[in-house]
């Protein structure tokens, strides 16, 4: 099983990723639904962390990425970011990051950024992409200070259309960032992933394998091509 199989089971197990009827933003009736929140202890967020760090590294050895720092986006990227800096200083790769404020402080340090000074090739770190508002503001935010953006990184990628549920839109979130910003969204693992992770259940009778096309039928009406 490689590291997206992983992943999938991973989330599965920790009640992160779980099947059923669910009403996303977009107003869709989804048969799964992903929340990183639920990452919510030690354990969890060390395991989860080892993922990102993993996908980094595949990444930078695969020649898709070079990379100097991670910045996390408030709120849920701080942790994220601050988590894989950690998992990646334990395999050798210490890595800076930094993460911003929602307001300014006019005392101490002062400004939105906290951390190491934002610097060279810079991965976004998050749970998600929904609608691109963070990955927007953390772009203008890094380029203001002389950072270039590199990658975004997230947990899973959804792979639908955005738009609402009567009018989807051609691309996904994701399809949307990188033709905006010209930069790859990296995931540890996707939808595609996910209904292989099923498909392999189904062959064994798994406990999940009943979602399996529910899912993707869901996908055929929202879903976009694979890049």
């Amino acid at each position: 099983m490689d590291e997206r199989q992983q992943f999938i089971r991973f989330a599965l197990e920790a009640g992160v990723l779980r099947f059923g009827e669910f009403r996303t933003k977009a107003g869709r009736a989804s048969p799964y639904f992903f929340n990183a929140g639920l990452f919510d202890d030690g354990a969890r967020l060390g395991r989860l962390a080892e993922f990102y760090a993993q996908r980094l590294l595949r990444a930078e050895r695969d020649g898709e990425l070079r990379f100097d720092m991670l910045f996390g986006p408030a709120y849920k990227g701080i942790t994220l970011a601050s988590a894989t800096a950690v998992a990646l200083a334990r395999v050798g790769r210490n890595t800076p990051f930094a993460f911003n404020r929602k307001e300014a402080k006019d005392h101490g340090e002062g400004g939105t950024l906290v951390g190491a000074p934002v610097h060279g090739r810079v991965v976004i770190v998050d749970d998600v992409i929904s609608a691109g508002t963070s990955v927007r503001e953390s772009v203008q935010l890094l380029r203001a200070n002389g950072a270039e953006p590199a990658a975004v990184l997230i947990a899973l990628d959804r792979m639908e259309r955005g738009g609402d549920a009567d009018h989807p839109s051609a691309t996904s979130a994701a399809q949307e960032v990188t033709a905006l910003y010209g930069i790859p969204v990296l995931s540890i693992a996707s939808l595609t992933d996910l209904l292989g992770y099923l498909e392999a259940e189904s062959a064994g009778a798994g406990e999940h394998a009943s979602y399996r096309d529910a899912i993707a039928r869901y996908r055929q009406r929202y879903g976009v091509a694979p890049d």
